[in-house]
């Protein structure tokens, strides 16, 4: 049994996403509503066209400021007329992108299919219970032969995605390449060698680089405005990035999809304890120091990209060098920076199921056995070159077996807004045959620093019964706000660390250790 925890979902937990408002799906059945009518006789269990006669679906999805629109991606234009199935798609930027998600099922105003949709693990098993999404399970075994396949061949994922009842209500996105898994520690090489600055190893190390980087003015204008460090700003309910990113330096690890230690077979919520303090304390010497940036907490992803793009920035967090491909030379991966401690831990990674609900069909469908069929294919590699790469010969040409995108096309600059695939969390497989864009050399030499600091075993986030699951997002939607927010003021200075007793009184005020027996619980039964 223990196989099936030892994947990691990386989908937060988003609480305040669960509230549905008393709203009840079309059906009002409890257990998984079937949809409304049955179309499987019109299906073809292999080959193109999937239904002779073309059919119209709705989809709902994310778009990241780097997308174009999806009617005009070459990978929807091209299946579309393999399949038969027009797709229309309605579009969400991905700010704003889950207080929108969380209003059609409020509303109860649903489309056919949630594409793209980052699903938390809550909210799967929420509105599958209340019967607005529909379960899966029979309709892989019968209609998605290549995402039953990879199941099989990594049975974690099943796992993972399966509610204590035996439902799946949503499907990840996959990926079999450990590249694909993590965010590289990307630091400017070149603003080393011109000031004579050796790569940092320790987190003292970092400091004193990135107090030169401030005020050496390594890129030569004669002016201070370079920026030092910058990370991803937080998502509603997702927490701090940086925090993430950090965290493995003192000694904090990201077990069960959480802010959990497990040490000697004890479930540790270390949100409150004297390392995080440490890692604050930290942060809050970058920030006042304006080593890190004062955007962080605030800026568009847009902004977050374009400053990776820049050549201005000396430190920043990202899984590949897509956004900085024209200046790449002046950048490389480092190795998890040591602590205090001594700890270097590279906490932050992803499982096989990286992008857990990136894919859900819901109640109102008509054709739900025809949108599996249609969702299956990208779990192909033939299926997932065509979703990253689009047309071969205009937009890629393959080398040994590989595809690689066309010089012309990189130029362009155009790859990104025509694949659903830039920005993440798109439902397809990612493999080594399918990643040349997101895994050249530099990236993979980037991996090779982090691989030995990877932690040996990475448990999953726990799906819980609908009770318990009531009962986590009760208790992490008050912690969670609360610890995001506190430690935002730490950062910032705000809130001075005089006032750490009563943040840590807090927390327990706020049933933190309730929670943390919950997990225990949970880990306790996977030992048995």
């Amino acid at each position: 049994m223990r196989k099936n925890w030892k994947s990691y979902a990386i989908g937060t937990m988003v609480a305040s996403s669960l509230a549905l408002a008393g709203c009840s799906s079309n059906s009002g059945a409890s257990g998984g509503a079937e949809p409304a009518a049955s179309t499987s006789s019109a299906v073809k269990a292999s080959g193109f066209p999937i239904v002779d006669q073309p059919i119209k679906l709705k989809m709902f999805t994310r778009t990241a400021p780097v997308n174009g629109p999806f009617k005009d991606m070459p990978v929807f234009q091209e299946y579309e007329k393999m399949s038969n199935v027009q797709v229309e798609f309605t579009e969400a930027p991905t700010d704003g992108f889950q207080e929108k998600k969380n209003l059609l099922f409020a509303s109860n105003e649903l489309p056919d299919a949630l594409y793209r949709s980052g699903l938390s693990q809550l909210e799967a098993t929420r509105y599958g219970a209340a019967g607005q999404l529909i379960p899966l399970e029979n309709l892989i075994d019968q209609y998605a032969p290549n995402l039953k396949q990879l199941m099989d061949q990594y049975p974690e994922i099943r796992a993972g995605i399966t509610t204590p009842e035996g439902h799946i209500y949503a499907i990840p996105g996959i990926v079999t390449l450990d590249a694909a898994r993590t965010d590289k520690k990307w630091i400017n090489q070149a603003w080393l060698k011109k000031l004579n600055l050796k790569m940092p190893e320790t987190t003292d190390d970092l400091y004193n680089v990135l107090v030169a980087f401030r005020d050496q003015d390594p890129n030569g204008n004669g002016k201070k405005d370079e920026l030092p460090m910058t990370a991803r700003a937080p998502v509603a309910g997702q927490g701090l990035p940086i925090l993430a990113m950090m965290s493995g330096s003192f000694g904090l690890d990201l077990q069960f999809g959480y802010n959990i230690n497990l040490e000697n077979d004890k479930v540790n919520i270390w949100m409150g304890n004297d390392r995080n303090k440490e890692m604050l304390m930290y942060l809050n010497k970058l920030y006042k120091e304006k080593l890190l940036d004062p955007e962080m907490f605030s800026q568009k992803e847009a902004d977050y990209l374009a400053k990776q793009g820049s050549g201005n920035t000396g430190f920043f967090f990202d899984q590949t060098n897509n956004n900085f491909l024209s200046i790449q030379d002046q950048y490389t991966g480092i190795a998890p920076l040591k602590g205090p401690h001594g700890d270097q831990l590279q906490s932050q990674g992803a499982p096989v199921a990286r992008d857990f609900g990136a894919f859900a069909i819901t109640s109102v469908n008509k054709y739900p056995e025809v949108t599996m069929r249609w969702i299956d294919y990208f779990y192909s590699d033939e299926g997932s070159t065509l979703l990253r790469f689009g047309r071969e010969g205009e937009n890629y040409e393959v080398k040994d077996g590989i595809p690689y995108y066309t010089k012309a096309f990189i130029d362009s600059g155009n790859q990104s807004k025509l694949t659903p695939y830039a920005g993440g969390g798109a439902p397809h497989l990612i493999s080594e045959k399918v990643a040349s864009f997101i895994n050249p050399p530099q990236v993979q030499e980037a991996q090779k620093k982090l691989d030995p600091f990877m932690p040996k075993v990475r448990y999953a986030a726990p799906m819980f019964d609908e009770a318990t699951a009531q009962k986590v997002n009760i208790l992490r939607n008050d912690l969670d706000k609360y610890y995001e927010e506190q430690s935002t003021k730490f950062i910032a200075g705000a809130l001075s660390f005089d006032k750490w007793d009563e943040f840590q009184a807090t927390l327990k005020k706020l049933k933190i250790d309730e929670l943390q027996q919950i997990y225990q619980d949970a880990y306790d039964k996977m030992k048995k």
